[in-house]
This record gives C-alpha cells, structure tokens and sequence, in this order.
C-alpha cells in the first residue's frame, strides 16, 4: 500500500525519533557518512540541509560524499565508508549477491520508468530492441540501465551473448555514442534527458518494471544506529514534501549540481514524482526478479535473497 509523503513522515515521527535520539544526545558525538550523486533526492537534501538541521542539536554530524553513480558508491558502503546512500535497482542486487549480509533496503522513491531508456540516433537503422542484435552497446556495468537493457533483450528473445557490451560510466558512454563508437546507449536521467536531441527511444524502464530509487543503509549503521536511520527517513519525506512543491528551485538546483542547461534537468524532472515510500511485498518480489533473471543469465554467481535484505525499521 503506498503511503503520502505526510503520512509517511508523521509515521516515522510517531514511531519516537526525537524520543530514541534524545536519550543518546549524551553519548559521544556521531557523525553519519551518506553517498549522493548529482542528480536525485540525496542532493537536494543535502542542499537543503533538512538533515543537519534535525541533527545539529543532538551532537550529529552529517559528512556527504558525491559519487558518478550506484555501484561505486555501494562499495564504498560495504567498505564501511558509507552509513547511507540511494541507488537505483541493479546496484543493490550486485552486492547483496556478492555480500549478503553488507546493506539494507529502507525505503524507496515512486518508480519513474521513462527516466531510463535505450536510444539510438535519429538516423539509426535500428527501430527496436530485436533491431540490437550484432550491435554495439554502452551501458554501466551494475547500473539500473544494465537491468533494462538485459530486460529489454529478454524481452525480444536475445541476450549480452547477442550484443556487443561497452560498459562505460556516463562521461565515458556519452563521447562514445555520439561519435558513434557504439550504436545504442542504455542510460538514465538526467544524462538521458541530456542526449543529442537527435535520437529515438527504443525501450524504457516502464516496459521492464524498472526505474525505482531505493534507499539503502549498511547494516552494522542500521542495527547500531535506528534512530539516525528514522532520522534520516524522516528528513527524505520532508525533502520530498518540499520538492513537490518547488519543481523550480528543483531545476536550478539540479542544473548546478550537474552542470546541465536548466532546460535539459527540467525534461527530466518532469517526469519525477517526488515521494517517500516504504518497502512492501510487491518492491521486493520485483528486486528478486532482477536478481533471478542477472543469475540465469550467468551474470551472478547466486542469486540473493532479497527479503532477506529488508528488515523492519525498530
């Protein structure tokens, strides 16, 4: 069942935050380590400072870390670097499989499928996903774009094994599909939004179930520390709450952190829906399908059980 924004945020209030908190304020100063990325809620949080601001007064420390995309910023969690970090679908899956009992899943942002896509010149002859077979494809390797290009392949009865794989962040991916290097590029926004205009779109996340953001937290920070995890929830929903009522300050803000025209980000923001929502059983039935289909692909070693990745919030 999904929840409102202010639902959610009176919930974690109600469930003793400030209460939990407030009996540790004697306790030694703490500090927490969150991962952002330039683009996402976790930057316009720590614009903001709704975080710092609940944390100030009881002797807590915000440290952030900016990162160029999910799976980077995953291992430096499981290295014990992060407390905190969002990440789209794939990333999490990667490294539950390759360390089960490293991270947890705490929450999550409504899915926006149309916010990754495969695409193709304009002048491509390639018209669809089947259309990809022999060809040459950048995409990050981890990344919730390798989900939807996997996905979509599936989808048309191919494989990676029928494709040519680039795997390539972003800055690198973009060059090399705009000169042509490669033929598609399976991407997420706001780099999506930021493509050559002359392109088609062959496939989005809507047509895999994909394009969730979810929230993770290392779990040795979870089970040590519930109250800054409430804490920091609680400051998500707030963010949340202001970012769907300030769509134009969410432009500007986004188009310095990534340096893109405010045109592009606002393509992209668009398409958002800005909103705190917990974990339930469906979220998780559609992260075990991911992990499924990267294991019978050979891609993963085993195939993680997700719910045992979500424990209830004390």
């Amino acid at each position: 069942m999904l929840f409102s924004r202010r639902r959610v945020l009176a919930a974690f209030v109600a469930q003793g935050i400030m209460a939990g908190m407030a009996r540790r304020a004697h306790a030694a100063s703490r500090t927490v380590r969150i991962g952002y990325q330039k683009y996402g809620t976790l930057v316009l949080l720590k614009n903001r400072g709704f975080l710092e601001d609940a944390l100030r007064p009881l002797g807590v420390s915000v440290e952030w870390a900016l990162f160029p995309a999910g799976p980077p910023l995953l291992q430096a969690l499981v290295a014990g670097a992060l407390d905190f970090g969002q990440t789209g679908d794939l990333p999490p899956v990667f490294v539950q499989a390759a360390s089960p009992d490293a991270l947890v899943y705490v929450g999550h942002e409504a899915p926006t499928g149309t916010s990754e896509a495969i695409i193709v010149p304009s002048s491509s002859p390639i018209h669809s996903v089947a259309d990809l077979k022999g060809k040459r494809v950048a995409v990050t390797r981890g990344a919730d774009a390798h989900w939807l290009l996997v996905a979509a392949l599936r989808k048309y009865g191919l494989s990676l094994n029928d494709i040519s794989v680039s795997y390539l962040l972003p800055a690198a991916a973009r060059p090399a599909f705009e000169t042509g290097q490669v033929d598609a590029w399976a991407i997420w926004d706001p780099y999506l939004s930021g493509a050559n205009a002359d392109t088609r779109v062959i496939a989005t996340g809507d047509d895999v179930n994909g394009g969730t953001q979810f929230y993770l937290a290392r779990r040795g920070f979870f089970e040590e520390s519930p109250d800054l995890v409430r804490a920091i929830l609680a400051a998500i929903a707030q963010c949340d709450d202001w970012a769907t009522n300030h769509r134009d300050d969410v432009i500007a803000l986004l188009a310095h952190s990534t340096g893109l025209p405010s045109e592009v980000v606002a393509r992209s923001v668009a398409k958002l829906h800005y909103g705190l929502l917990p974990m339930t059983p469906e979220v998780i039935a559609g992260q075990q399908r991911i992990a499924d289909s990267f294991h019978a692909a050979g891609l993963l070693a085993t195939s993680p059980e997700v719910a045992a990745a979500v424990p209830r919030i004390p």
